[in-house]
């Protein structure tokens, strides 16, 4: 990968599961970064996931869904064994991820937040996530992603 590796992108070397980087222009004046980066690498918007950080009963939590839909907090709040869900302050997500917003990647987080993957992404044989910054997309293998994190399979995404 050309450019300056990311936690996400070392993790992944680390553990040598493969991946392939996705660099692509960013236009700061699109209304969804997850969109933009789906039209720029030319691939289903399904297929590109986004990553939110929630607060479950006061708990960060994360979830991630595809940029065509919206996370529902309420089904996040009952997958994290939670009531109440809600999202989380920027601020709050980018401290304890390490990474900014529009560029939270579900892989190499400073702190390792339990996280919800969307049902949907099993279906895809690989699926795209942020690689931690803005412009550039990992597509990976779900069971990958899926063991890497830890994650919870749940129906989380709305349309």
């Amino acid at each position: 990968m050309a450019g300056k590796g990311t936690p996400a992108t070392a993790l992944l070397a680390r553990r040598k599961v493969p991946f392939t980087a996705h660099p692509y222009r960013v236009d700061p004046a699109a209304p969804s970064y997850g969109l933009a980066a789906a039209a720029a690498l030319g691939v289903a918007p399904e297929r590109v996931f986004k990553t939110l950080v929630a607060t479950v009963d006061g708990r960060l939590t994360v979830g991630v869904v595809p940029v065509t839909g919206s996370l529902d907090l309420k089904a996040l709040a009952a997958a994290a064994d939670g009531k109440r869900g809600a999202m989380a302050e920027p601020a709050a997500a980018e401290r304890a991820t390490g990474y900014v917003t529009g560029g939270i990647s579900p892989l190499g987080q400073r702190t390792r937040l339990p996280i919800v993957l969307d049902v949907s992404a099993p279906r895809w044989s690989t699926v795209f996530v942020s690689g931690g910054r803005r412009g550039l997309q990992i597509e990976i293998a779900p069971g990958d992603l899926i063991s890497l994190t830890d994650a919870t399979l749940a129906a989380i995404a709305t349309a």
